[in-house]
């Protein structure tokens, strides 16, 4: 926890004040909790993470991109699932996006679901449920070459499991806050998970919320104001 000298409420005042900006957050929260992100498209979703995973602009960069690859692949109908993902070649993917890394952590990740279940969005949520941070070395998406905590905790988030991403945007703004609260900020990925998890809850969101709020005040802010609400309403 953020140590004796803590304010909890001082720190969720300055929460409160930040999602007093963001009306529609709870919308996007409930749709990744739901596995409905992408209009419910495991495969955009996986895609997105594999994207995401390299550290790129995410309204700039990986939005225009996974929209790129449904209009390429998905629409046309050469990949409707994740097994015909893993089948593509990579070299015709990366007509849309050419980072080869990005793909290999995309198929890999696909092949594993696959072999869970042979319908992904179940195969994602039944692998989000039995999965945590603390046992990711021990996962089969956990263990795969350059699926690091962040793209594994917005794996789980998107499968279902309320909780937050130790990306460095997320720690920054949040361990400020625990800093302006009086307390100390976490080290490690794992106890910051944990700590983001408690605090969330004894402020009265969830976890995946707090996450959201600090993308959507931070990230490409410029960007966000003037994005098509359409696919704001789908990411």
């Amino acid at each position: 926890m953020p140590g004796p000298g803590f304010n909890l409420r001082a720190f969720k005042e300055a929460v409160d004040e930040q999602m007093s900006q963001l009306p529609d957050l709870r919308s996007f929260c409930d749709r990744c909790l739901r596995t409905e992100r992408w209009r419910g498209s495991v495969v955009l979703m996986v895609v997105d993470a594999s994207f995401t995973s390299i550290g790129m602009s995410y309204l700039r960069a990986v939005v225009p991109s996974v929209l790129n690859f449904e209009r390429r692949f998905v629409r046309s109908g050469v990949i409707a699932s994740l097994r015909d993902l893993t089948e593509v070649p990579t070299r015709a993917l990366k007509a849309v996006w050419k980072n080869e890394r990005s793909w290999a952590i995309a198929k890999g990740i696909a092949e594993t679901l696959t072999g869970l279940s042979s319908d992904d969005r179940s195969a994602l949520r039944g692998w989000a449920e039995r999965s945590s941070l603390s046992g990711m070395r021990d996962d089969p998406i956990g263990r795969l070459k350059g699926v690091g905590p962040v793209t594994f905790q917005y794996l789980r988030m998107m499968g279902g499991v309320d909780t937050v991403m130790p990306d460095k945007v997320v720690k920054k703004v949040l361990n400020e806050f625990i800093i302006k609260s009086g307390g100390v900020a976490p080290k490690g990925n794992v106890e910051f998970v944990e700590t983001i998890e408690w605090l969330a809850r004894e402020c009265g969101y969830r976890p995946v919320e707090l996450c959201w709020m600090t993308w959507l005040l931070t990230s490409d802010r410029e960007v966000r104001v003037n994005y098509d609400t359409a696919i704001l309403e789908r990411i």
